[in-house]
């Protein structure tokens, strides 16, 4: 008999498919790997497999245990569904901003989810300090917890490395020209581009970031720098993580949300692929990549989660219409 033992084996060797219309207007082969189609909607899911994973082969999560993490919302689905399936429990907290379905995803998994107001990362109130305080407390009472530290813990960056990168290189065997991907915690970018160069050393390593960012400027003029906003989630950040830092960053790309949408709509529309913002972010920057290196070329990008879980942003004209954004053309 055919079957998976439980869900975790569902995890990871997503499809690698052309995009249509980015192939045809660059001349090259754009090709997206559908991280959207792990069993928790996001590439998010491998994420968290590794991280528990990484915490069980080293003793801090045993059978029981309580997994706690600050998250924007898919790392902490992924780890709720993994959680869920090898018996342990998880308590998120996420910024109170982001998208109600995220929130009510959670929830549905049985998560204790903590909402918390949105504050810089500098403000002991961010969302990620206040997990790492609940862990330590959790920890002083004699309990069973891991603080999973996803943006700091480089076993997120290793995961990528050793199941992301290798199914990449297989599905094109080897003949890939570049990669590009944006950066939340880092740990995607940074273990696929290191597994594909050593691979192959000239291949093309691209970080797309949306504006409301500071990495883009920080890898083309070395400073830190913060210019406009995007409605974009999960992705984009004002400091070098623990993962970031082992990246190899060939070339950076800033992404409006005015290029982005757009893109999103026609990968709706026309290839029938249901993506969220950082999918536009993500094709948006292959596609200005592919334009910089000439026709010809192969180009690996991510389809990172699902377009439903931001409906009442991307399906949302009114919300739109306020921001001075693009409406998808069958909204007008």
């Amino acid at each position: 008999m055919n079957y998976h033992k439980n869900i975790i084996e569902q995890i990871g060797n997503t499809p690698l498919i052309k995009l249509q219309k980015a192939s045809e207007e660059t001349g090259c082969l754009i090709l997206a790997k559908c991280e959207n189609l792990n069993p928790g909607g996001s590439i998010k899911d491998r994420t968290a497999l590794g991280l528990i994973r990484n915490a069980e082969a080293n003793g801090t999560l045993k059978p029981g245990g309580t997994i706690v993490e600050g998250t924007a919302g898919n790392t902490g689905i992924g780890l709720a569904l993994v959680g869920n399936a090898l018996g342990y429990k998880t308590v998120i907290f996420m910024p109170e901003t982001q998208s109600a379905e995220k929130i009510d995803t959670l929830r549905m998994y049985g998560a204790d989810v903590r909402l918390v107001p949105a504050v810089p990362f500098r403000d002991p109130n961010n969302y990620v300090h206040q997990s790492e305080r609940l862990a330590k407390e959790m920890k002083a009472r004699g309990e069973c917890v891991v603080w999973m530290q996803q943006f700091d813990n480089t076993a997120n960056s290793d995961w990528h490395y050793k199941t992301t990168g290798p199914e990449i290189w297989e599905q094109t065997n080897g003949k890939l020209d570049a990669f590009a991907f944006a950066s939340g915690t880092g740990g995607t970018i940074s273990g696929v581009g290191r597994y594909l160069k050593e691979q192959n050393k000239d291949i093309t390593i691209a970080l797309t970031d949306p504006t409301g960012s500071g990495l883009y400027n920080y890898y083309e003029h070395g400073e830190m720098k913060v210019e406009g906003s995007s409605i974009s989630e999960g992705i984009g950040t004002s400091r070098i993580t623990a993962n970031m830092a082992l990246a190899i960053v060939d070339k950076a790309f800033q992404i409006p949300d005015e290029e982005s949408l757009p893109i999103i709509y026609d990968l709706m529309r026309y290839e029938g692929l249901n993506v969220g913002g950082s999918s536009g972010v993500n094709v948006a920057g292959a596609i200005q990549l592919a334009k910089k290196l000439g026709p010809g070329k192969t180009i690996v990008t991510v389809l990172c989660d699902l377009g439903t879980r931001y409906k009442n942003k991307l399906a949302n004209p009114d919300f739109l219409r306020a921001k001075g954004l693009p409406v998808a053309p069958w909204f007008e």
